[in-house]
């Protein structure tokens, strides 16, 4: 008896040190992330004091360095490393692309270079009348890379996305990286692309999911070497945490070759997820080969037999998509029915030209506010 109340009292104890244990975990990650956020705040205001300062002066590149080089040194000697020149620039990048006034600070700017207004006072506090609307949700280091984002639209499609998806700052790079926000939007009807910059990529109806081309540099596969869709499958297998993120939201894999007969056939499906967003299942199947009516016939039969025998009464209609390297939409529309549930999908193992994707998107936007001044 008394061995036994001593091995309940040694359990108590480390259910003790685990609560324990859990607790002070969770506190640490509470105080980094207020730390974190804090320090961005001030790099925020860090970059205001710089710019004010240059705003009241006659700025001149040469002259803006050395005031930062000595800034940097004074800085160093007072609160130690990470406050070098390269900091405070990107402390002033940061204000000029956040501030929500910045078209009126480049206005400013430009005025009192203009006058030659060689005074070097500064407020003794930043006036950030705007900084009850900014909300800095991300670490330093992502914004870091949102801030080297010309498109203000794609910073912001980055920005919500970052934060609903919880990205890692390696996501975000290889988010930018791919182009994601370009290849949405030239998948995407002209009137959705705004959005965009506004609420993210937004999962209500099956086109939503699909981008052009989806962007598999990841697994590593030389585009110039042949390769047969098992090696295809395989390589896609060992990165599937890479490519459920550039398939996007809500995806959920849940089998490879997945095998159902059929008036005595046994079939296989090459990939089979879940979209929790969308409520269907998203079938895939890989064709390294020119894209055939045949294949178009097959996928079709694979989601017939889902609607039919494996979906669930309130779960919406199958989803097929044919990855392939070319993709052939006169086909697809010619094969099937215009409400088939059934996409082509481009794929390429190296990442795309930015500069034409971002053209193409510029030119679609131009149009299409184009189109809307032409309505009023």
């Amino acid at each position: 008896m008394k061995d036994e109340g001593k091995l309940q009292e040694v359990g108590n104890e480390d259910k003790l040190f685990e609560h324990i244990s859990s607790l002070i975990e969770e506190s640490r990650r509470h105080i980094a992330k207020a730390v974190n956020t804090a320090m961005v705040y001030t790099y925020y205001g860090v970059g205001q004091y710089i710019v004010e300062f240059e705003q009241n002066g006659d700025y001149r590149a040469a002259y803006g360095k050395g005031v930062l080089n000595r800034l940097s040194t004074k800085l160093t000697g007072l609160f130690g490393k990470g406050w070098s020149v390269d900091t405070l620039e990107n402390c002033r990048k940061f204000f000029q692309v956040y501030s929500i006034s910045s078209d009126d600070q480049t206005k400013s700017e430009t005025l009192s270079r203009k006058s030659g207004n060689h005074s070097h006072e500064i407020s003794e506090t930043p006036s950030r009348k705007s900084d009850n609307r900014l909300s800095f949700t991300l670490s330093w280091s992502h914004y870091l890379i949102l801030m080297r984002i010309d498109n203000p639209d794609a910073r912001s499609f980055y920005e919500i996305e970052c934060a609903q998806q919880q990205w890692s700052v390696r996501q975000l790079s290889r988010q930018v990286g791919s182009s994601l926000y370009e290849r949405l939007a030239l998948s995407r009807d002209k009137n959705e692309v705004m959005r965009l910059a506004t609420e993210g990529q937004t999962i209500e109806k099956p086109s939503d999911i699909i981008k052009s081309p989806l962007t598999l540099e990841f697994l590593g596969l030389k585009p110039d070497v042949s390769y047969s869709e098992s090696k295809l499958e395989n390589a896609i297998i060992s990165k599937m945490q890479q490519f459920l993120l550039e398939l996007g939201k809500g995806f959920l894999f849940e089998a490879r070759q997945k095998r159902f007969t059929f008036d005595e056939q046994h079939f296989y499906v090459d990939l089979v997820f879940y979209n929790r967003l969308l409520q269907c299942y998203v079938l895939i199947d890989l064709k390294t080969d020119k894209l055939s009516h045949q294949d178009l016939g097959q996928m079709q039969m694979y989601v017939n037999y889902y609607d039919r025998f494996v979906k669930q009464d309130f779960e919406k209609p199958t989803i097929g998509i044919l990855l392939c390297e070319r993709k052939n939409d006169a086909l697809v529309e010619l094969t099937l029915p215009k409400d088939a549930n059934i996409y082509a999908s481009a794929y390429q193992l190296y990442l795309p030209d930015k500069a034409l994707l971002q053209a193409k998107v510029k030119e679609w936007i131009a149009e299409f506010k184009e189109g809307q001044v032409n309505k009023e």
